[in-house]
């Protein structure tokens, strides 16, 4: 059953997280004004699959019940699909300028699909099982699922095992004959408190030493011992403070980052789908990093058209829209930006089947995808700061603008073309500051470059992928080198 806007709302109020704020624990997440804007992001992905012109992007038919569902609870059953999840994802970014939360799930639970049929092939285990039962249930309550993989990692320099404290990298403490109980914590969690469920993965590839550390599973979100601390980021209290429309850039949408701490947290075996198979650890991590990183060639080209719009919009409204490098300017945005979602879809179109029956991205281009935005971004949000001016970072906020006597010298002196309202003026610059320093630039900018792995982690899968071999093999024919030679 696909969930309407209204229902997803209500859905969370029922849920009893444990979501700490600003040091204190938040009542009721649904209401709090910080946490709201990232809400109404997830919400839209209910709001337009609701909505007839969006049902093939949003929409498809599932692959385990045949009903029609969220395509953020799918499992990849051909390339197309694999396009289709980018152009959702490019939609959903220019209709929130932000972060919507929804994808990690969705990549955690293709990973996970593929990963746990092959582990069972191998160990005898039942995690694939286990998992069809799981997301038969998300599909059908059509939930929004937290992806779970990055652990606080202590001292980067040693593994798992031999961190000063073992709970550094989350962790399997207690076996027990009907579960298991683990301890640790989740860093950098997208979506988190505006989530149903929590999918946990490994961070890295571990060894046989570190098996207690090769955990894979699902709970609710709101399970004892669960402990959620959110992240903060540049500008937030601004939404705190009272009528600040117009501070807030983008008011009505944002993301968010959360810690999240397993405080000897008990996991049911039906809800387990790896327990130390740390084989089988390397596999789940590459192939959710790949699908991750696929993914960010939609949602960061979404909010860079939306960038792009803005200062455009600004250029306009400063009265310099035809100048020579202005246009060049805006040109090379769109170039970086479409870049990007050229590497998204192609990477899409050449993915191939797995074992269990779900279709993967080219991994080679797929990190090449994400290593382009941990650059491009950057580029694009420089371009747009030039050419939105210095006002951006020095203009009034909104209780100037309230004061009757200080709003006519705002509106006189901070004009720019005849015809558009200063307000107008106003709000553009507002919008393109929240997207490149404030509470969006977390998503659209740092997480760009860190989400998903670091630049270095797609360098090493790209450098792995690569067949440097082949490559020299080639070179030798078209020289006339021979093997024996």
């Amino acid at each position: 059953m696909l969930m309407t806007k209204e229902q997803y709302i209500e859905s969370l109020k029922k849920l009893n997280m444990q979501v700490y704020l600003l040091g204190e624990k938040v009542d009721e997440p649904t209401e709090h004004h910080m946490i709201r804007p990232s809400l109404n992001s997830v919400a839209m992905t209910y709001e337009l699959a609701q909505a007839p012109e969006y049902e093939d992007l949003m929409t498809t038919v599932s692959s385990l019940t045949g009903e029609k569902i969220n395509r953020f609870t799918h499992l990849h059953q051909s390339t197309e699909d694999l396009v289709k999840k980018v152009k959702m994802q490019r939609l959903m970014g220019q209709k929130t300028a932000s972060c919507f939360q929804r994808c990690v799930g969705l990549d955690a639970a293709n990973a996970v699909f593929s990963t746990t049929y092959e582990c069972d092939l191998a160990h005898g285990t039942h995690y694939h099982e286990n998992f069809i039962k799981y997301w038969t249930m998300i599909q059908q309550k059509d939930l929004t699922v937290d992806g779970a993989m990055t652990d606080p990692k202590g001292d980067r320099s040693k593994s798992p095992g031999q961190q000063a404290d073992p709970d550094l990298y989350l962790r399997v403490v207690e076996r027990q004959e009907d579960g298991i109980v683990v301890r640790g914590a989740k860093v950098h969690q997208t979506g988190m408190v505006n989530s149903h469920e929590v999918i946990v993965m490994p961070t890295v590839s571990m060894k046989p030493e570190d098996a207690d550390y090769a955990v894979a599973f699902a709970l609710p979100v709101d399970t004892e011992g669960i402990i959620i601390i959110y992240g903060r980021q540049s500008c937030d209290i601004r939404k705190l403070e009272p009528n600040a429309d117009l501070d807030l850039g983008n008011k009505n949408f944002g993301g968010h980052e959360a810690m999240v701490i397993f405080d000897n947290v008990f996991v049911p075996n039906e809800r387990i789908f790896m327990n130390g198979e740390s084989d089988f650890s390397g596999m789940m991590v590459e192939r959710f990093a790949s699908y991750h990183r696929q993914s960010y060639g939609g949602c960061k080209v979404g909010v860079g058209d939306v960038l792009i719009g803005a200062a455009a919009l600004a250029a306009e409204y400063n009265g310099v829209p035809k100048a020579s490098h202005i246009r060049d300017k805006i040109i090379e945005m769109i170039h970086l930006n479409e870049t990007l979602y050229s590497c998204g879809i192609a990477c899409s179109y050449q993915g191939c089947r797995t074992a269990a029956g779900n279709y993967y991205v080219d991994a080679l281009l797929a990190n090449v995808c994400k290593q382009n935005v941990t650059r491009f971004p950057y580029e694009i949000a420089r371009l747009a700061e030039d050419l939105a001016g210095g006002l951006m970072v020095t203009m009034p906020g909104q209780q100037d603008w309230d004061n009757e006597k200080l709003r006519p010298y705002i509106e006189k002196y901070l004009k720019g073309v005849e015809c558009v309202p200063t307000i107008n003026r106003l709000r553009v610059l507002r919008l393109i500051e929240n997207l490149t320093l404030g509470t969006a630039a977390v998503g659209y900018r740092t997480e760009s470059l860190h989400g998903a792995g670091s630049p270095q982690a797609q360098r090493i899968m790209i450098s792995r992928q690569s067949n440097l071999e082949h490559k020299k093999k080639l070179a030798k024919t078209i020289a006339g080198i021979k093997e024996e030679e």
